[in-house]
């Protein structure tokens, strides 16, 4: 006869306060804790944001987020997680609160061209890898820090309107179901032809350490594709890319 026992259902780990959601996501992955394991935090002591930068939130005011994923891919596809991970936020932004998000290469999400949400990928592989894909999304806040005044929003500041945190969370993790499906069923492509419809990398100069060029595509690797004054193509892999300029023509 079949297995008729019900299907394993991913758990959710609230806390109230961490130092970090991705180390809590990561003990929990070293401890045995299944696939799709989701860890949630009112606030973070310690957050970062990519390249060790602190991640600063308010209290309460933040979907900050980390699921620990078994991945079903080959290891160089493992850094293909942060663009689906951007992809499904975005998503989920446009549908709980009817703004227009845009990516930022590699993995931020913007509205009116400030930071709204970020991603943080890192993964550990021994014989199985593991990957934490840590989301941070800005919901309440009203205001920021000076020096992220001029860089920074909130669902709160784009829209006028409180959106429950549960809901935005919810939309997040049903998208990133959907898309990391696609990616380990069907590959890289369906991914980045959604990426490039909402990318505002796209058509912006971007300046890397040896070249100031134009972004101009995605590869099928997930690097951007930048073209430089002499018409040389460079293919620049997340953590390369520098300051990212006004688009052509704005």
């Amino acid at each position: 006869m079949p297995d008729a026992s019900p299907p394993i259902v991913p758990p959710i780990v609230r806390r109230a306060v961490v130092d970090s959601t991705q180390r809590v996501a990561f003990a929990l992955a070293e401890a045995g804790a299944v696939d799709r394991t989701v860890v949630v935090a009112d606030t973070q002591t310690a957050g970062r944001g990519r390249r060790g930068r602190p991640w600063h939130d308010e209290p309460g005011g933040s979907v900050l987020a980390s699921i620990v994923v078994r991945p079903r891919l080959a290891v160089r596809d493992l850094p293909k997680l942060s663009l689906v991970a951007a992809l499904a936020v975005a998503e989920a932004i446009e549908a709980v609160a009817g703004l227009g998000p845009r990516l930022k290469w590699p993995n931020d999400i913007l509205v009116n061209g400030r930071k709204i949400a970020g991603i943080l990928l890192e993964s550990r592989v021994a014989a199985e890898p593991v990957v934490v894909v840590g989301i941070g999304i800005n919901l309440g806040q009203r205001a920021f820090p000076p020096e992220l005044t001029a860089t920074a929003t909130s669902v709160r500041l784009e829209s006028g309107r409180t959106v429950p945190r549960e809901a935005m969370l919810d939309a997040a993790l049903a998208a990133f179901d959907v898309w990391r499906a696609a990616l380990e069923g069907q590959g890289f492509a369906a991914v980045r032809a959604r990426w490039l419809e909402l990318a505002d990398t796209i058509g912006r100069a971007v300046s890397r350490e040896e070249c100031v060029g134009i972004a101009t595509d995605l590869d099928a690797e997930g690097a951007l594709v930048v073209r430089d004054h002499a018409g040389r193509l460079h293919h620049v892999v997340a953590g390369e890319l520098g300051a990212v300029l006004p688009r052509v023509g704005d």
